[in-house]
C-alpha cells in the first residue's frame, strides 16, 4: 500500500512539472510578445491569426490539407526507407562478404548532409513531388541501415549458438532469431527517422511546394507574418510529437518485451 502511495505522489508530481513547463513557456512568449511585438506575436494575436487562417486559407488550400500534404512525403519517404533500409542493414550486420562490398561505399555516402543533394535533385529532377519525396528518403535511409546493422550486431552469441545447434539454416537463423533479436534497435531508428525526415519534408517544401507545412512558413516569411510562421511551428512540433508517440505504440504492440522507464 506505502509503495502505491509513493508511486501515485511520484505521478502528480512529475505531472504538475510537466505542466509548471508549459505554463514557464507560455509566461516567457507572453513576455516576449510584450517587449518586441515586432517580432514577437502575443498568443492572443496567434490565435486571431489562426482563425483568420481558418476561415480565409491561403491558395484556398485548407490548414489540415496543407499537414496531409506533408505527412504524405514524409510517410512515403519513411516506408521505403524501412523496406529499403532494414533489408541493407541486415546484410551489412550479418555478412562481411556484403559489408566488405557496400559497407565503405555507404560509410562514404552516408555523412553527406541530405540537403547538399537539393541542387542535384532540383537539377535533375525539378521541384515536384518526387524530389521532395526523395530527398526524405535519402536523409531517413541511412538512419534506419546504421539502427539495422547495430541490432544484428548486437544479437547474443549464444542465442546464434543455439541456432547452429538445431542446424537452422541462415535463412532461419535470420528469420528465427537475428531479427527479433534486433527490432528494439530497428524501432529506434524508425523513430529516429520519422523525426528527422519530418524535419528534412519542411526544408524541401521550404525551397520550391505550392503545399505543406514548409510552404506555409516560407509564404509568412515573405510576407513577414510572424503569427502564421508561429502556427506552422507549433503544428510541426505537435505532429512530430504524435508521430513519436505512435512509433512508440506501435513498438510496444511488436516488441511488448521490451520497456521503457
Amino acid at each position: 500500500m506505502e509503495k502505491i502511495k509513493k508511486r501515485f505522489i511520484s505521478e502528480i508530481f512529475y505531472s504538475i512539472l510537466s505542466l509548471s513547463s508549459i505554463i514557464l513557456l507560455i509566461l516567457g512568449w507572453m513576455y516576449l510578445a510584450s517587449k518586441r511585438p515586432e517580432l514577437f506575436p502575443s498568443p492572443q494575436e496567434t490565435w486571431d491569426r489562426l482563425i483568420l487562417f481558418l476561415e480565409k486559407p491561403i491558395r484556398r488550400i485548407p490548414l489540415y490539407s496543407h499537414v496531409l500534404d506533408s505527412l504524405r512525403r514524409v510517410g512515403i519517404a519513411v516506408l521505403l526507407a524501412c523496406g529499403f533500409g532494414i533489408v541493407l542493414g541486415t546484410a551489412l550486420g550479418w555478412s562481411r562478404l556484403v559489408k566488405s562490398t557496400f559497407g565503405t561505399i555507404f560509410e562514404l555516402i552516408r555523412p553527406i548532409p541530405p540537403i547538399a543533394w537539393v541542387p542535384l535533385l532540383t537539377i535533375w529532377f525539378g521541384i515536384g513531388e518526387f524530389p521532395k519525396v526523395l530527398l526524405v528518403f535519402i536523409g531517413t535511409f541511412a538512419i534506419v541501415v546504421v539502427n539495422t546493422a547495430a541490432g544484428v550486431k548486437m544479437v547474443e552469441p549464444l542465442s546464434l549458438a543455439v541456432g547452429k545447434i538445431f542446424q537452422a539454416n541462415e535463412f532461419q537463423m535470420l528469420k528465427e532469431i537475428v531479427l527479433p533479436a534486433s527490432l528494439p534497435a530497428i524501432f529506434a531508428g524508425i523513430r529516429t527517422a520519422l523525426g528527422v525526415g519530418w524535419a528534412i519534408v519542411l526544408a524541401a517544401e521550404m525551397l520550391g511546394a505550392v503545399s505543406g507545412t514548409g510552404f506555409l512558413i516560407t509564404k509568412g516569411m515573405s510576407i513577414g507574418d510572424t503569427a502564421l510562421i508561429f502556427i506552422c511551428m507549433f503544428i510541426i512540433g505537435i505532429i512530430g510529437a504524435l508521430l513519436s508517440v505512435l512509433a512508440s505504440f506501435i513498438e510496444r504492440r511488436i516488441c511488448p518485451w521490451k520497456t521503457d522507464r
